[in-house]
């Protein structure tokens, strides 16, 4: 019988989960045992779990799951060198050359288990099947409009929060664009989920966009259009071959660039497009201020859909049930798949 366990998140400010307790139904008319941790700070109530059928157990010990057990989260693992036995599905951040990402993969060489990672969970065409993108760009363009409106008012942004939805975060920031609206956004990455996410919520704040996507940057750049608006979303990952947007001689030019909203937030790649920064940012202080004269503020938070729990949750979780429900065949398909990359990136074996 196919083993799930749906572990807490321990990383702060994360309140959202990838299954709901309609999938829980789901899976066990599929014949599938489902275990889900306890969770201070899910955005789901833990009895709405157990009344869907799931075992219920201690948040955080999934470390003493039976080995067959395959371990479900969104975010990263604690901080630990401890091997990693099990098969785990979650965001793994680790194929991109970025800081913990090798250190996460010897884990999973010393143990015996294996990582499928989210973000590699494609289908045959090579199409993400689950993805938070339209909220992180929704939630990324909220707290870039915010920074801009913060810098306008001669301040940098202030601390976000989770909002409880879409429309108290509107009105929170409407309230800001009031006293210092914004005149123009560029966003680059514009047909796909996160760029469309960062469209619409600057069509509903009313700021003019200009959209960009693989045609206005196939030639590789410069992109001085860049500068020319107050407001620039980046929605592309770093990948290799993804163009440099802002360079970092551009800071010291002549602009009306004032904010950069990293939506795709990948400062410590090799790819990094935009490199006039090197570190993202935190809820707390959610710009980094590249620029005294002018101002320009990078805003570049790593877990920007959190910032809405309860919609990216119940987004997600409804697209990727679906190929939950297909776990008991997990040599195949998008799981395959998956485990072909973790493959391709896992640390040679010594002997």
């Amino acid at each position: 019988m196919t083993h799930l366990w749906i572990r807490a998140e321990s990383r702060p400010n994360e309140e959202r989960t990838g299954i709901t307790p309609a999938g829980i139904t789901a899976l066990r008319d599929k014949g599938v045992r489902v275990t889900v941790e306890d969770s201070p700070t899910r955005i789901l109530p833990i009895d709405d779990f157990a009344s869907a059928g799931a075992t219920i157990v201690p948040e955080g010990s999934w470390p003493e799951a039976p080995r067959d057990a395959i371990i479900f989260g969104l975010k990263e693992l604690p901080e630990a060198d401890t091997p990693l036995v099990h098969r785990h599905i979650m965001f793994g951040h680790a194929y991109k050359g970025q800081s913990a990402g090798a250190r996460l993969l010897k884990r999973f060489a010393a143990g015996g288990g294996a990582l499928y990672d989210l973000e590699y969970l494609v289908d045959e065409n090579g199409r993400r099947v689950a993805a938070f993108g339209y909220w992180a760009g929704y939630a990324g363009a909220a707290v870039s409009l915010l920074a801009w409106a913060a810098q306008a008012d001669g301040k940098t942004c202030p601390p976000v929060h989770t909002w409880n939805d879409a429309n108290m975060l509107q009105d929170d920031l409407r309230a800001a664009l009031d006293i210092a609206p914004c005149g123009s956004a560029i966003v680059i990455g514009a047909l796909g989920r996160v760029g469309s996410g960062a469209r619409d919520l600057c069509a509903q704040m009313d700021v003019p966009v200009t959209c960009w996507d693989m045609a206005e940057t196939a030639h590789g750049g410069p992109f001085p259009e860049i500068l020319d608006h107050g407001v620039f979303l980046n929605c592309i990952l770093a990948t290799e071959g993804v163009p440099v947007f802002v360079p970092r001689d551009s800071v010291d030019s002549p602009r009306a660039l004032r904010v950069i909203g990293d939506i795709a937030c990948d400062p410590d790649s090799p790819f990094n497009p935009i490199p006039i920064y090197d570190a993202a940012t935190s809820w707390a202080a959610p710009v980094t201020r590249v620029c005294e004269a002018p101002p320009l503020d990078v805003m570049a938070i790593d877990n920007l859909p959190s910032l809405l729990p309860r919609e990216s949750s119940l987004d997600f979780a409804e697209q990727l049930l679906p190929h939950l429900l297909t776990l008991d065949a997990i040599d195949t398909g998008v799981w395959g798949r998956a485990h072909e990359t973790y493959l391709k990136h896992k640390p040679e074996e010594r002997t």
